[in-house]
């Protein structure tokens, strides 16, 4: 009998152990996962900012140039070109000011990449377009204003 106790012990011991690794696996991209649908449910770019980075200290920057037309005839495809000559490029977090939910998208580089993107963004009409680049562990923005004559979120 004894020796049925140890081995049932061990067994308890063991599912319990897995149980526990598996869950400090699962548990941070679960509150990781919350936290990103609650930055693209957000109502303004400073929640959506204080969801998905720790730090919402945010610098401006003149080493981050977004290119796009002027005037956009269709808000619902914008061109837009982002780059950031900046070192250890993590991440570049694209807004559009003036959407019902500001958030675009954000875009993660592995590696020491360059901060580069080419992409089209919808636009619910005239706003600012916000860059946001993480690099080396800090926060950096850019804006720059997009006339839209025609919107692209409904309009």
């Amino acid at each position: 009998m004894e020796g049925n106790k140890v081995k049932t012990s061990r067994r308890i011991f063991l599912r319990n152990a897995v149980a526990l690794s598996v869950g400090a696996i699962i548990l941070p991209s679960t509150v990781m996962a919350e936290k990103q649908v609650a930055a693209f449910q957000a109502g303004t770019v400073d929640d959506s900012l204080a969801n998905l980075f720790e730090s919402a200290q945010v610098e401006e920057s003149d080493k981050i140039t977004i290119k796009t037309p002027d005037i956009a005839e269709n808000g619902k495809v914008v061109p837009i070109e982002i780059t950031a000559d900046l070192a250890k490029v993590e991440s570049i977090t694209i807004f559009a000011e003036k959407n019902p939910m500001p958030l675009v998208g954000k875009f993660n580089f592995a590696g020491n990449r360059k901060g580069w993107l080419k992409t089209r963004i919808k636009m619910g009409g005239t706003g600012n377009v916000i860059a946001i680049v993480k690099a080396d562990g800090k926060l950096y923005k850019a804006s720059r204003e997009i006339k839209v004559t025609i919107g692209g979120c409904g309009g």
